[in-house]
């Protein structure tokens, strides 16, 4: 016989047993109000986590690492609040044994937020990765600079030994080079073998042009310096070059070096100033833009004084060069262009010498001095005495010698009373 009481309306699982209604389903049937407050919520984060995010991609294009702190402490807040709002739905809404529609759609939702809440703390963790990397790259740049400028600071305390203050080599950039210049006896050196180069470079077309000509070298050679016994008759080159040089040098133990000073106020300390300023600029440029400057008229004097006017009109003709020399200007002909390397070269010698405290000295030799390697270096160096009870002699001065620190750069000089071994 069926019982026929009231009917059965308490919820039932799967296996037909009863269950009791579950804190979500009271949550949602008592106060669907604060359900979708903390829906809202949840959104609200997320759209508030995707914003900083943002923020901290545009952090690192262009790389900015305040920015990118500050974009990172957000990201991580907005984590953290997401996380507390997930904790805070598991506490208060376990997990129902049998959900109805509503539950599985917020279930659903819950599960896509953490989903993209883990790729946002994989992104954000790559992101710390390369907060530390650049943060290292920044330390050692940070190291970089520290090292340049105690670099820095030593060079300008050795150009103000030199007496060449900071100020002075104002508009003297490192990008060319001239912070990297040392003021030493071996820098002088070097310069001193430069003018050497440059005199030998300018005396080769001078004397092709004379031959071009029809000069006679022998009795030109012995219109320089007469009387030298040469131990071949290529090396009359060396009497050529020894005019050259002593028109060149002429002066150069003066610190005006025989150009009158633009400024009379100028002191010795800006020579290496001078030095540097034309250092690495090409000769016909600095003429070119200042024909008048003391460098432009030390090169108009030294080629009057090296070339003779006769020589002139034998090589062009004429004397439109010369007189375009004379004029103040400076022509673009190739072969002014050799004279002018070669001036450059003997300018910033003189420069350098008088940057160093005290001055090099510079000293010459005469004929007929009796040869010392201490002071003097033969331009021929495969030779042998003729009469070994007698010293060799000096027939030309070819390169003069200078003092410098207490050391001796040597006098080029060509010997006579010598002959040249193969």
């Amino acid at each position: 016989m069926q019982h026929t009481g009231a009917r059965d309306t308490q919820p039932r699982d799967c296996n037909n047993q009863k269950v009791h209604p579950q804190p979500m389903e009271e949550a949602a049937n008592q106060n669907p109000e604060a359900l979708e407050a903390l829906i809202s919520k949840i959104f609200t984060n997320v759209s508030s986590l995707k914003s900083a995010y943002i923020q901290l991609q545009s952090a690192h294009t262009p790389y900015d690492p305040d920015k990118i702190q500050s974009a990172d402490k957000l990201v991580i807040s907005e984590l953290k609040t997401l996380s507390e709002l997930k904790h805070f739905y598991r506490e208060h809404n376990p997990k129902p044994v049998c959900a109805s529609p509503q539950d599985s759609r917020l279930a659903s939702e819950i599960q896509e937020q953490q989903s993209l809440l883990k790729t946002y703390e994989v992104m954000v963790k790559k992101f710390q990765s390369e907060i530390q990397n650049k943060d290292s790259d920044i330390v050692q740049l940070q190291q970089q600079i520290q090292e340049a400028s105690q670099k820095q600071v030593k060079l300008e305390k050795n150009l103000k030994l030199r007496g060449l203050s900071a100020r002075e080599c104002d508009g003297i950039g490192s990008e060319n080079g001239f912070f990297s210049v040392d003021l030493t006896p071996d820098l002088f050196k070097s310069s001193v073998e430069s003018a050497y180069r440059a005199i030998h470079d300018f005396s080769k077309p001078v004397i092709n042009m004379m031959k071009a000509a029809g000069w006679d070298l022998d009795e030109a050679a012995n219109s320089i310096e007469p009387d030298v016994t040469y131990a071949k008759r290529a090396h009359k080159k060396y009497a050529f070059e020894s005019h050259i040089c002593q028109r060149m040098f002429s002066g150069f133990q003066e610190e005006c070096f025989s150009v009158k000073p633009e400024d009379p106020t100028v002191t010795k300390e800006s020579f290496f100033h001078q030095y540097l300023a034309l250092r690495e600029m090409d000769p016909l440029d600095a003429v070119g833009q200042n024909p008048d400057s003391n460098f432009g008229k030390f090169c108009k004097s030294k080629y009057l004084a090296v070339l003779h006017p006769r020589m002139e009109v034998s090589f062009f003709g004429n004397l439109d060069q010369r007189n375009y020399v004379t004029g103040g200007g400076h022509p673009r002909t190739a072969f002014y262009q050799v004279f002018l390397k070669m001036a450059k070269s003997i300018w910033l010698l003189h420069k350098l010498a008088y940057s160093f405290e005290p001055p090099v000295k510079i000293f010459q030799v005469k004929k007929g001095s009796v040869f010392s390697e201490d002071y003097m270096d033969s331009v021929l160096k495969n030779f042998i005495v003729e009469n070994s009870e007698q010293k060799p002699k000096v027939g030309l001065m070819v390169m003069p010698g200078f003092y410098i620190d207490e050391s001796i750069i040597q006098c080029q000089v060509y010997l006579t009373g010598v002959k040249v071994t193969d």
